[in-house]
């Protein structure tokens, strides 16, 4: 053998053992090393809630939520806001529905008042799932709690405000959300019994919004064609104020016409401020949201809670206007 083929023989073998003592030394190392393991955050949400909204992308639902997820994070629960995109009778109860199939530990909605709702509320309620009803009442069913407006008195209180404002001198006209929905009958009722002793005041028409901004703009059109006579308009919607004072400033009518809605969204400030709208009812939905999950846990753990509980409710004029009340809560 040639003296340039041991040289080569010999640096192949130390190549093979290098190379085999690499192989070795990371093969140890990938056999004996420690894989990250995945990190799963803990759950420590004690309850899972769900509440069930009139509609979802309702301004004033949205309060309501805000109010509840607040709570929801400072006591650790899990909400869930679900419910119908626009205001449906049958999707709202097929999603209680669904919500107490899925055993969740409570459920917070707003009451219905066909006579399909409470024997729904009550089969669940029997099934050890409490229900609590937000906003709108089902005082016939066995839902353990109800926390939201005293609707009627909030009606009283929009026709005292209306006798005050116009000096008992007044031809009314009401665009109500629905003919339907409990706490727009008590409204209205509650306004027909504040104006009934005064012989100045007398209601000449009563429309049908269905909620819908769209509506009730419509609705307050007809009936100015049909009842020029109408100096005041009580909605009592969120959306009705908003649609009557739309077509009041087309008619160009904003000093002859009296209005009071309900609630306080943007627009409807808006308006009061440039004079269109002269009062409104104001309620507390994020309060509202906000205490049905505290209430909701205490039902959970055993305590006793009212069955009745109402939040406040006022009227607001343009006076009482702050200079910002964009970070108010709890105004529909």
């Amino acid at each position: 053998m040639s003296r340039l083929s041991i040289v080569a023989y010999v640096v192949g073998v130390v190549c093979f053992i290098v190379s085999c003592s690499f192989s070795v030394f990371y093969g140890y190392k990938v056999v004996t090393h420690q894989l990250p393991t995945e990190e799963k955050e803990p759950n420590d949400d004690r309850y899972h809630f769900v509440l069930i909204p009139e509609e979802l992308d309702n301004d004033y639902w949205r309060l309501v939520e805000e109010g509840a997820r607040a709570a929801a994070k400072k006591y650790d629960v899990l909400l869930e806001y679900t419910g119908p995109r626009q205001a449906n009778f049958d999707d709202h109860l097929k999603t209680i529905e669904m919500s107490a199939a899925a055993k969740v530990d409570g459920i917070m909605t707003q009451g219905l008042s066909d006579e399909q709702f409470s024997p729904l509320i009550n089969r669940i309620v029997e099934k050890g799932i409490p229900v609590i009803t937000v906003d709108t009442d089902a005082a016939n069913s066995k839902r353990l709690a109800y926390i939201g407006t005293d609707n009627y008195y909030s009606g009283f209180l929009a026709g005292k405000a209306l006798i005050a404002d116009t000096n008992g001198q007044a031809n009314v006209a009401i665009i109500t959300g629905s003919f339907n929905k409990n706490h727009q009958r008590q409204r209205v009722q509650g306004f027909k019994d504040a104006i009934q002793s005064e012989k100045g005041i007398r209601i000449v028409a009563i429309e049908e919004s269905q909620i819908s901004r769209v509506r009730a703009f419509e609705k307050a059109y007809q009936i100015l064609q049909e009842h020029p006579e109408v100096t005041a308009f009580f909605g009592t919607s969120a959306l009705d104020g908003i649609g009557v004072a739309e077509v009041v400033e087309k008619f160009n009518k904003q000093k002859q016409i009296y209005i009071i809605g309900f609630d306080l969204l943007k627009e409807t400030q808006k308006y009061i401020r440039k004079g269109t709208i002269q009062a409104t009812v104001v309620q507390e939905p994020f309060e509202m949201g906000y205490r049905a999950v505290k209430m909701m846990i205490d039902l959970r753990e055993g305590k006793k809670v009212p069955s009745t509980i109402h939040t406040a409710t006022r009227i607001l004029r343009k006076y009482d206007l702050p200079p910002y009340l964009n970070n108010i809560k709890g105004v529909r």
